[in-house]
């Protein structure tokens, strides 16, 4: 993310204390995590303190405050997904990035995670790549639809 992109978010929220989740929303889908020196300066410009930002980062799942993969990975464990084979996909998932569940790769291409039910039990098992679900996944498939993000 460009230090433009992360100032036109900013200035567009500026003055707008409630408008928090939605400046940090906007800066997490860009740049796939949130630096501290980024809070900071939201904090700053819409008139909370830093505290209350990291109150709200922290709180919910879907903001990251680590360093994240320019594509995430999700394989559904959930109990449908997983008696579809999800462990044999996540298997492939990790032989293919070399990543365990919750780990970024150290050149920032992918992170994985899992999901305990990702909503789409009757297409399952999936794999949700940057969003994008790919159904009725099979371990053959895994190496394909990642190298799509290569």
């Amino acid at each position: 993310m460009t230090e433009q992109t992360i100032n036109s978010i900013i200035e567009k929220y500026r003055g707008q204390p409630a408008a928090l989740i939605h400046a940090l929303t906007e800066i997490q889908h860009e740049n796939h995590w949130l630096p501290p020196d980024v809070m900071e300066r939201v904090a700053g410009a819409l008139g909370v303190s830093f505290s209350q930002v990291m109150q709200i980062a922290s709180f919910y799942k879907t903001f990251c405050l680590t360093p994240r993969g320019r594509h995430e990975v999700h394989v559904c464990t959930g109990m449908t997904c997983h008696l579809r084979g999800a462990a044999k996909l996540m298997d492939k998932v990790r032989e293919f990035t070399g990543l365990q569940p919750g780990e970024t790769d150290a050149d920032g291409r992918f992170s994985v995670e899992r999901g305990s039910c990702l909503g789409s039990c009757s297409i399952g098992p999936e794999l949700i790549v940057d969003g994008k679900h790919h159904a009725r996944m099979t371990p053959d498939k895994v190496e394909e639809v990642l190298r799509r993000y290569e």
